[in-house]
């Protein structure tokens, strides 16, 4: 089973899934952009290397999301993967950023991925009050730098990316305690909701 853990940036999906780690240590986690050895590199050229054009910066995180594909998801799908980020952020950020037609964004990614799409998705979702107040605890990355308004633009169209096209979906508020929020997702993940 594959799933994926969605949110903007300072949701919390890494202290979700790291607890995930420590209660499930057989699952795989890995992470898009950041989940091969070559997504390593294109997410220190894509957070540390200042401006890159915006197409470029898209086709970059295409290469990503197809190497970890063929490399990581492909071949476990036997397994209970989970990843932070998919698919669905991609085209989210994107789309914010104003890159391409929505439908264009789409059909790239339906080559980047080969048609293999999450089973499961959990949406952590920030009110724009809890974001800003979250921005003010750590420095920013390049993409974080673009600031709250596009980050709530890029949630809203995660949103609707999950209501459209996943296959089974969990929408979660962010704000809510982190052991509650955990065990949310791990009755949504055994199929328990």
């Amino acid at each position: 089973m594959y799933i994926a853990i969605e949110g903007i940036d300072r949701a919390g999906k890494s202290t979700q899934i790291n607890m995930l780690k420590k209660r499930f240590k057989e699952w795989i986690y890995t992470k898009e952009p950041g989940g091969t050895r070559l997504g390593k590199k294109i997410r220190d050229i894509l957070l540390h290397s200042g401006t890159v054009h915006p197409v470029a910066e898209y086709f970059l995180f295409l290469a990503d999301r197809n190497e970890h594909i063929n490399s990581v998801v492909k071949p476990n799908l036997d397994k209970t993967i989970v990843s932070d980020r998919s698919y669905i952020s991609g085209i989210a950020y994107a789309h914010a950023n104003h890159i391409l037609p929505l439908k264009e964004l789409i059909e790239l990614n339906e080559t980047a991925t080969q048609g293999i799409y999450p089973d499961k998705v959990v949406l952590l979702k920030l009110s724009q009050r809890e974001l800003e107040k979250r921005f003010h605890s750590q420095s920013l990355d390049s993409i974080e730098k673009r600031g709250p308004h596009y980050l709530m633009r890029v949630q809203n169209i995660m949103q609707e990316l999950i209501e459209k096209r996943a296959k089974d979906y969990l929408i979660l508020d962010a704000s809510e305690p982190a052991e509650d929020i955990f065990e949310k997702i791990t009755n949504f993940i055994k199929g328990e909701r």
